[in-house]
């Protein structure tokens, strides 16, 4: 029987959409805290979105 692996695999098929949507919820979460005003929302929002979809699609 083959070995299971704990690692698990990025999902390249997750969704712009959906990566849009995970960094929609941490920056609002940013902005609840105060960590994130109008004014750096912009670079922020870039920054956030482009390490999540550097994480989930990580070859």
């Amino acid at each position: 029987m083959p070995e299971k692996t704990t690692a698990t695999q990025p999902d390249p098929s997750v969704s712009d959409e959906t990566l849009l949507k995970v960094t929609k919820e941490i920056v609002i979460k940013f902005i609840e805290v105060g960590r994130l005003t109008p004014s750096t929302f912009e670079p922020s929002f870039d920054k956030i979105y482009q390490t999540i979809k550097n994480t989930v699609r990580k070859q």
